[in-house]
C-alpha cells in the first residue's frame, strides 16, 4: 500500500527554513485537519486550495507532489 502524502512529506521538515517545502511541511503539520490518510492529489488539492495558508502555496504542493509520485514508483 502506498504511503500517504502527509507521511511522505514530513520527510522536509526540520530542513533549512527559506526552503519553501520545509514551511509547507512545517505547515500541513500544524494543520490539525490536514487529511493525513489521503493518497489523492484531487482531495489534497482541493484541501489547500479551501485553506488558502500562504505557507502551503499549491506550487509547493505540486512540485512536492511530482517527488510523491516519483517515490511511488
Amino acid at each position: 500500500m502506498r504511503q500517504s502524502f502527509y507521511l511522505f512529506t514530513l520527510k522536509f521538515r526540520g530542513g533549512k527554513k527559506e526552503d519553501e517545502k520545509v514551511k509547507f511541511a512545517s505547515s500541513m503539520f500544524n494543520h490539525h485537519d490536514f487529511p493525513k490518510a489521503e493518497t489523492s492529489f484531487d482531495k489534497i488539492s482541493l484541501y489547500i486550495e479551501e485553506l488558502a495558508d500562504p505557507n502551503m502555496p499549491a506550487t509547493v504542493f505540486d512540485e512536492i507532489w511530482e517527488y510523491y509520485i516519483e517515490d511511488s514508483k
